[in-house]
């Protein structure tokens, strides 16, 4: 038997996620709040899956959620098209780039990496989520997504059809606040031995490649904070709580955004970047833009 979307209730887990509250949806929708949370009750039943989890008294979309959410944005879209349409309005559509961003990879070097598409064309409308790579992947593979971020490429044996096309490569660097930097710079990498560290967390590239680097030299520095989101590492990093690493090609958008000073690089150890799609040769004008641009530019040096 063919189930059917309820396309009602999804507009309503739609409105609460953008919202943020089912109050403040209920406010949008002009429905009362236990109707909202019954017809949301409803559409997870139907789909058999938990769409949202409290979080200090938030609701907060779950890893399923999210995927329904990026399913919901094209429906609703392509609904406000329609309507436009038969109200007579142009009906020309603008072009769009839907690209996942893995969460290891720094926003600013996503936000370098993907300039180049929008000023390929004024009216791009530019969409990006950030998730782990291996559910980007699996938007990637039922086309949810044009294009991942990521730094590492698809694993060979992977179910998921997909190709990595390098972006470039550059060193890593040690960043701490000011004072601590004068301090270190002195005589690193030896000057690290007992100093507080900011780290990712584990299984990234940057957390094994300065694990790796440090046991390599027997240093012995004090991990004092692991963090899946970089800009907050690096916001501890501005408060003098401890050293962070960060890709070289970043360093002067690290020193300006943090206020920090660079301590030295991690000698021999190169982070690699890489743009994932489902075709083998890329197709997309903005993907083509964002390589080129890449590698003739951010990642020459």
């Amino acid at each position: 038997m063919m189930k059917w979307l309820n396309y009602h209730h999804l507009l309503y887990f739609w409105t609460i996620a953008r919202e943020g509250s089912v109050s403040a949806a209920s406010r949008k929708l002009r429905l009362a709040q236990p109707t909202l949370s019954g017809q949301l009750k409803a559409l997870e039943d139907a789909l058999e899956v938990q769409l949202f989890h409290r979080r200090g008294g938030k609701l907060v979309l779950t890893d399923t959620g999210a995927h329904v959410m990026r399913y919901a944005d094209e429906i609703f879209s392509l609904g406000s098209e329609l309507q436009d349409s038969l109200e007579g309005l142009p009906t020309r559509r603008h072009p769009r780039l839907v690209v996942g961003a893995a969460d290891e990879v720094p926003k600013l070097i996503v936000q370098r990496l993907l300039q180049p598409a929008l000023e390929l064309a004024s009216e791009l409308r530019l969409v990006c989520y950030e998730d782990r790579q291996d559910r980007l992947l699996a938007d990637l593979a039922v086309h949810t997504i044009d294009a991942v971020i990521a730094e590492a490429p698809v694993e060979s044996g992977s179910p998921i059809r997909a190709y990595s096309h390098l972006l470039g490569e550059c060193g890593v660097t040690f960043f701490a606040a000011p004072a601590t930097a004068r301090r270190l710079r002195r005589r690193f990498p030896q000057s690290l031995e007992g100093e507080p560290l900011l780290v990712p967390i584990e299984s990234t590239f940057m957390r094994r490649a300065i694990e790796r680097w440090l046991e390599e030299r027997s240093i012995r520095a004090r991990i004092r904070g692991e963090f899946q989101d970089y800009a907050l590492l690096g916001a501890f990093g501005r408060a003098g709580v401890g050293v962070f690493a960060a890709p070289s090609v970043i360093e002067d958008e690290i020193r300006e955004q943090y206020g920090v000073q660079r301590v030295g690089e991690l000698e021999d150890v190169r982070q690699r970047f890489y743009v994932i799609t489902v075709d083998r040769r890329i197709k997309h004008p903005a993907v083509l833009a964002i390589t080129e641009r890449a590698r003739d530019e951010l990642f020459a040096r």
